[in-house]
């Protein structure tokens, strides 16, 4: 009997932050200077931290960090 271990691409949300980050990037990079400085910086961060989150979590290895992330 094989196993199949469960990777971090199959995991739904993790791809769709990922390809959400993805998007912001395009978005944000079309942005005149100062809003690309401004708010464009903290929004991509924050789009990328959820993805970042999410493997992060999964790389734990007790149970309660699972939760944690």
């Amino acid at each position: 009997m094989t196993e199949k271990y469960l990777m971090l691409n199959d995991i739904d949300a993790y791809n769709i932050s990922f390809r959400l980050s993805s998007y912001v990037w395009d978005v944000a990079s079309k942005w005149e200077y100062s809003a690309k400085r401004t708010a464009g910086e903290q929004f991509i961060t924050a789009t990328e931290s959820i993805s970042a989150n999410i493997a992060e979590g999964f790389g734990r290895y007790f149970k309660k960090d699972k939760i944690k992330f």
